[in-house]
C-alpha cells in the first residue's frame, strides 16, 4: 500500500495531484500539484467539488457505497458491485481479507487500467498475461458468482481468475462483463488493460452466464435489440455486436483513436448518489449539461434518450448511466454515447411498484404526455412531437429485430407489453 495512504492522480501523462484517505475519520484529502495548476492546462477537468486552489482540499461528506469517502469524480474509477465480487474472491484467493482493502488501495489496482483516463501510483503489481478465453472466464464466473458452492483455491487462482479480475474489476455495473481487446487485422482477443492504441477495437463485454432463473433468458441479446432499436431511433451509440451469438460488445468511447478519453458520469462529475433518490432527476442531468455548456445537439440527444427510455420501458436510467466525455483540445465537455439502454427487469418474475431511477416532471411512474412536453418546453427542445414519433415508430420494429437471435417468443412478447405509447 502506498505509503502514509497517499497516492498520486494522473491524466494525460500529467501527475494532477495526490490523494490521501484518512480510515477512522473516513474523510478524503486532495491536493493538487502545484506545477499542473501554473501550468493552465486542462483548468476544466473536475469542473466541480475540486477548487482549483494550491491548499489541501478536505471532503468527508460522500460516504456510503458509491463513494466511500472519496471525492465522487474519483470514486467513479471504484469497481462497481460486479467488480467488487470478484476483487473480493479474487483477494480471499490470495489469503487477504477484502474488508480490510482501503479505497486508495483499490484505487492502486485499478491503476493505469480503469475506465476513463485517470490513472493512480503507485501501481498494485499484478502478474501479465497476454490471451483471454471468454467461455473459460465465463466457467470461472459461474462457480465465483454462484455463492452457495464452495471454490478451490486452485480454481481461484487460475489464469481465467486472474484475467477476471483484471479485466473485470474495473467495468462499472452490476452485471458481469469485462474489457476487451481485439486486434484490428489478426481478430486476437487480449486483456482490455493491456493495450489502448489504434491497432485494436476495444471493448466492454457482457457475459451470459445463463444463471439461475435466466437460464432460458439471455439478457445480452435483449440488450443487442434495444441497441438495434436505439439505431432506429437516432440515438448515438458506440458500434456493438454479439459474439459467440450471446455476449453482448460494445465498443469503449473512452478508447477512441489511440487514446484514452477523460469520462466522467453526471454522479462522479456532481456528487449526486446514484443510488438515492434526492438528485435524480431528467431535469437535474439537463441542467448539467447545460452548466457544462455542451452543444445544443447534446441536450436534444437528452432528451431523446429520455423519450427513448420511457417508451422502451428502461427504468435503469440512473445518475451513473448518463455521462460525459472531455475535449483535451478545447477544454470543454461534450455528452457520451448512450449505454446500457435495455429492458432490465427479469420477465420471469412478478414485481410491484417499481419505478424510474430518474424522475420526469417529479413522476416515477405513469409518465404522461404532458410530462415530457413540459421538459421540453423547459429545455427548449426543437420537434418534441417529432422525436417521440420517430422513437414509437422504432419500437413497431421490435419484432422483426428480434427474428434471428433465437429469442423465446415468450420473452419477446412481455417485453413488448411494457413499452409505452406517449402520443
Amino acid at each position: 500500500m502506498a505509503k502514509n495512504n497517499i497516492i498520486t492522480v494522473w491524466l494525460f501523462g500529467l501527475e494532477i495531484g495526490k490523494l490521501g484517505y484518512d480510515i477512522d475519520k473516513k474523510a478524503s484529502y486532495f491536493q493538487y500539484n502545484p506545477a499542473f495548476l501554473e501550468s493552465s492546462q486542462y483548468t476544466n477537468i473536475f469542473p466541480y467539488i475540486f477548487k482549483r486552489i494550491k491548499p489541501v482540499q478536505v471532503f468527508n461528506k460522500f460516504e456510503g457505497e458509491t463513494f466511500r469517502g472519496l471525492p465522487p469524480m474519483i470514486a467513479d474509477s471504484l469497481p462497481d458491485r460486479f467488480g467488487n465480487i470478484i476483487f473480493k474472491e479474487w483477494f480471499e484467493a490470495k489469503n487477504k481479507e477484502f474488508k480490510k482493502i482501503t479505497p486508495l488501495e483499490q484505487l492502486t489496482y485499478v491503476a493505469n487500467r480503469g475506465m476513463g483516463a485517470l490513472e493512480y501510483q503507485p501501481v498494485a503489481k499484478i502478474p501479465k498475461t497476454s490471451t483471454i478465453n471468454i467461455e473459460e472466464i465465463v466457467e470461472v464466473l459461474n462457480k465465483v458468482l454462484d455463492l452457495k458452492n464452495e471454490t478451490s483455491e486452485k480454481e481461484l487462482s487460475n489464469i481465467a481468475l486472474l484475467n477476471v479480475f483484471k479485466i473485470g474489476t474495473s467495468a462499472g455495473g452490476a452485471r458481469p462483463k469485462i474489457l476487451i481487446s481485439e486486434h484490428k487485422e489478426t481478430g486476437k482477443i487480449i486483456p482490455g488493460d493491456m493495450e489502448y492504441s489504434d491497432d485494436y477495437n476495444h471493448y466492454l463485454v457482457k457475459l451470459c452466464m445463463n444463471e439461475g432463473q435466466e437460464k432460458e433468458y439471455n439478457r445480452e441479446k435483449i440488450e443487442y435489440v434495444y441497441y438495434l432499436m436505439a439505431q432506429k431511433a437516432g440515438i448515438q451509440m458506440m458500434p456493438s455486436k454479439l459474439i459467440d451469438n450471446k455476449h453482448f460488445a460494445t465498443l469503449r468511447y473512452d478508447r477512441q483513436n489511440g487514446e484514452k478519453q477523460h469520462v466522467l458520469t453526471a454522479s462522479g462529475l456532481t456528487g449526486w448518489d446514484f443510488k438515492k433518490p434526492d438528485d435524480a432527476s431528467y431535469e437535474n442531468v439537463l441542467k448539467l449539461a447545460l452548466d457544462l455548456k455542451v452543444p445544443y445537439k447534446d441536450i436534444q440527444e437528452l432528451f431523446r434518450r429520455m423519450i427513448f427510455n420511457v417508451v422502451f420501458a428502461n427504468i435503469d436510467d440512473h445518475l451513473k448511466n448518463h455521462s460525459f466525455i472531455y475535449n483535451k483540445e478545447t477544454d470543454s465537455w461534450n455528452l457520451a454515447p448512450a449505454y446500457d439502454l435495455t429492458y432490465p427487469l427479469n420477465i420471469n418474475l412478478n414485481y410491484s411498484n417499481v419505478s424510474r431511477a430518474l424522475s420526469i416532471n417529479n413522476k416515477r411512474n405513469t409518465i404522461t404526455i404532458e410530462d415530457v412536453m413540459r421538459i421540453a418546453e423547459e429545455f427548449a427542445i426543437k420537434n418534441p412531437i417529432g422525436i417521440i414519433k420517430k422513437i414509437q415508430g422504432a419500437s413497431k420494429k421490435w419484432k422483426e429485430a428480434t427474428s434471428n437471435l433465437q429469442i423465446q417468443k415468450k420473452v419477446i412478447r412481455e417485453i413488448e407489453k411494457e413499452f409505452v405509447e406517449l402520443v
